[in-house]
């Protein structure tokens, strides 16, 4: 099975967050352990003008990654202490990145471990902030095709965590799937799925 080449990630934020749902996150660390999930949990970052993206403050040593080229992890860390995987998107110059928050383990993955949030699944993936802009065609980290989710299962709402971008923070820029039980956050009916 090939990986997703880097002509995947060059399209627009949304359209890759949808797309990597079903695919296969791939970690093959050095000392020759294997990890595979499979992405079922995503969340699309625009842009500079999305306010809720790391981009809206411009180019910094922190975000220069997100700035293209498309293909490469973006990793931070959050509250000081978990990790958060992303990919960059789109064309260089636009800032745009997906976070992936969480995966359904599928090789190589503790049974009672958790993969329901994007720090729960760094953790169990053994994915650092050394993995920072690492291609993500390279051996150690790498996604694949893996089985594609129909539109019927899919869910969108609004993304976590971001109430400080106002209006932004209500946009349906989160995607997961319906039936997976290791999706990180059920939001209620009243904010699923808005246009």
């Amino acid at each position: 099975m090939s990986v997703l080449p880097s002509s995947f990630y060059a399209r627009p934020a949304l359209v890759v967050a949808r797309e990597l749902l079903g695919t296969l996150l791939v970690v093959q660390a050095s000392d020759g352990a294997r990890r595979v999930g499979r992405i079922v949990e995503t969340e699309a970052y625009i842009g500079e003008h999305d306010l809720a993206c790391h981009a809206a403050k411009g180019l910094t040593p922190r975000t220069e990654v997100m700035f293209g080229p498309p293909g490469k992890a973006y990793m931070y860390l959050i509250y000081g202490m978990h990790h958060c995987f992303n990919v960059v998107t789109d064309a260089p110059g636009v800032g745009a990145a997906v976070l992936v928050r969480a995966v359904e383990p599928v090789e190589g993955l503790d049974a009672g471990g958790r993969t329901d949030g994007p720090g729960k699944l760094c953790k169990a993936m053994g994915l650092t902030l050394a993995h920072n802009r690492v291609d993500l065609a390279s051996p150690g980290l790498h996604l694949l095709p893996g089985v594609g989710v129909e539109e019927a299962r899919v869910e969108k709402g609004p993304r976590i965590g971001v109430e400080y971008a106002g209006a932004w923070a209500d946009e349906p820029f989160r995607l997961w799937v319906r039936d997976s039980q290791h999706v990180s956050k059920r939001p209620g009916t009243r904010r699923r799925n808005r246009a």
